[in-house]
């Protein structure tokens, strides 16, 4: 019903009270044709019908099919795009910031969040919030510096030392050690992730109450309640948390100064490309399917993920999936505009769904 409401309080108040009766009357007629079922949740956002397009939030809403409907199109969704098709999406994304891709092999220039496995000759790229920790985990096993699968709970430890001499920081060893032609003779990938989920995920797992393995910003928590609510007083502060509509307001508000930390900043400011190219890209919404592919191309044995990020899983149904189009769908429009403007150039480069697409969070081939 919480949505129900949202959507009237953004029409026009002349037709509210026609939507408004149509809804609820449409709301009754599901309930009762419901009943029988106790554990049919308030809203079922897998098969929610509404779809904007990708940089149309302005426009009206288009009807599109259910997840079911589309899977008996003929479309198959879940099926990984071609890298081809990745590639020149990342292209399209380079350009809109008014960057060429070119064949340039600059790995010196990519800073501390590229990483080189000597051992395994493959070169990795952690963007913040899309499973980088457990890529760097799975990486640090098989390179040979982990004996085992770490605990998950203290997974966050693999961003000390024991990685950071492999990572491709200015003063490191790496660079020392290795020129950018012996890097581009390595694997190349990393690992993007739909900005909505991405967005969600660093929520949770940074400045919400929620328990995650992440290390929580308790100050970045306590500093978006004291500026969205104008509460001053510390010790007050310490027992609150942030909503997730004050946490994405407040992005607005960092974004456009330009201060915001790396798990939430636009993804393609962690990427390093156009400096270098990437042999693979992979979305995240699709790890499960490549995680083979990827290890063959290291030339080591298939290794399991941590967490879920190797078990066949379908994304549009996952928690996160289900989370963000809750939580975004009771944020006001002009918000929701000026976050799909700062994080633009990540939706285009895997053309990634809006969060009212049936198919969301996964990226759109057609």
């Amino acid at each position: 019903m919480e949505f129900i409401n949202s959507l009237i309080l953004r029409c026009n108040r002349k037709h509210a009270a026609a939507i408004a009766l149509i809804f609820s009357t449409s709301f009754i007629l599901y309930c009762l044709m419901n009943s029988s079922d106790q554990s049919t949740p308030k809203m079922d956002n897998v098969k929610h019908k509404l779809k904007v397009e990708i940089g149309s939030f302005g426009q009206e809403n288009i009807e599109t099919g259910t997840i079911e409907e589309l899977e008996k199109s003929g479309d198959d969704p879940l099926r990984p795009p071609p890298q081809d098709w990745i590639q020149e999406q990342m292209k399209k994304s380079i350009e809109f910031r008014g960057l060429s891709y070119g064949e340039t092999s600059e790995w010196d220039l990519c800073g501390s969040r590229t990483y080189y496995f000597h051992n395994i000759s493959t070169v990795y790229t952690g963007v913040p919030k899309t499973g980088c920790s457990n890529w760097i985990e799975a990486l640090l096993r098989a390179d040979g510096d982990l004996k085992k699968q770490m605990d998950p709970k203290k997974v966050r430890k693999v961003h000390g030392g024991i990685s950071g001499r492999h990572r491709l920081s200015p003063s490191g060893r790496m660079l020392r050690t290795y020129s950018n032609e012996d890097l581009d003779k390595a694997f190349s990938f990393l690992v993007v992730r739909n900005p909505w989920t991405r967005m969600v995920s660093g929520f949770r797992d940074k400045v919400s109450s929620e328990e995650t393995q992440g290390g929580a910003f308790r100050g970045a928590g306590m500093a978006i309640v004291k500026k969205m609510r104008g509460i001053e007083d510390e010790k007050e502060l310490e027992k609150l948390y942030p909503t997730f509509a004050e946490f994405a307001r407040w992005l607005v508000i960092r974004q456009t100064k330009g201060k915001v930390d790396a798990h939430f900043a636009p993804q393609w400011k962690t990427i390093c490309a156009p400096k270098v190219k990437y042999d693979m890209i992979v979305p995240l919404e699709f790890t499960a399917n490549l995680v083979k592919e990827i290890w063959s191309r290291t030339g080591v044995e298939d290794l399991p993920i941590l967490k879920s990020y190797d078990q066949t899983s379908d994304p549009r149904i996952q928690s996160s999936a289900l989370k963000a189009k809750q939580w975004l769908m009771e944020i006001e429009s002009e918000t929701i505009e000026k976050l799909y403007k700062i994080y633009e150039a990540d939706f285009i480069m895997m053309n990634y769904s809006n969060f009212t697409d049936p198919n969301f969070p996964l990226p759109l081939q057609r």
